[in-house]
């Protein structure tokens, strides 16, 4: 007897596709995994994409070692999934290089138009308030633009957590954010809860367009 899958059963896969130097884009990336798993018949990975920087002077920066059980992504990886999270630190109120660089290389999947309608969310790091929360999700949007991907914002779905007054925290309607400071802060509680709480709504937006 020969069976076949029942239709709508087919398992949506989402990219949680990260730079981070220090560690922070990391802690936030592996948040929002957990939530886009959380959301049934979703199977969320983990990618980092390619260091620009030498070793020297990664060495020199004082940069931890990179994620050993987080492969590096190729351009043509992206083609495999249905949905995505961005993540990446500021540099200067914008997306850090090593990401730009990444998003340049997709020059033939941006010619073909093979991303066009694939929803996208985007999350990030900033140093300090002035740092560029907004600034650096909006540098990330006009990628998803060209591409004609669907940008999925964070809105104020994150209820009470969005209108927190009592501690610092980053994020905005455009994703979730987290302060590094001096790089000696890491993400808090809440700001983890934000981007457990992205995964999973961009997971469940996700399944609801493939299917």
């Amino acid at each position: 007897m020969i069976f076949f899958p029942a239709m709508g059963t087919s398992t949506t896969k989402v990219y949680i596709v990260y730079y981070s130097l220090y560690k922070h884009v990391e802690m936030m990336a592996r948040e929002v995994q957990k939530g886009a798993n959380s959301v049934e018949g979703v199977e969320a990975s983990l990618w980092q994409v390619p260091e620009t920087l030498s070793n020297a002077i990664m060495e020199k920066m004082k940069a931890p070692s990179k994620a050993d059980d987080v492969p590096v992504i190729k351009v043509e990886q992206l083609l495999d999934a249905d949905g995505f999270l961005f993540g990446f630190p500021s540099r200067f109120g914008v997306m850090a290089a090593q990401f730009k660089a990444f998003f340049d290389a997709t020059g033939e999947l941006w010619a073909s138009q093979a991303l066009a309608g694939k929803p996208a969310g985007i999350f990030w790091s900033t140093g300090f308030h002035g740092g560029g929360q907004e600034l650096t999700a909006l540098t990330g949007i006009t990628q998803l633009a060209h591409h004609g991907m669907l940008f999925v914002p964070l809105g104020y779905t994150f209820g009470s957590g969005m209108f927190e007054m009592n501690e610092v925290k980053g994020g905005s309607p455009y994703g979730a954010g987290t302060y590094a400071s001096d790089g000696s802060r890491e993400p808090t509680d809440l700001e983890l809860g934000q981007a457990f709480h992205q995964g999973k709504y961009v997971a469940q937006i996700t399944k609801k367009l493939k299917s």
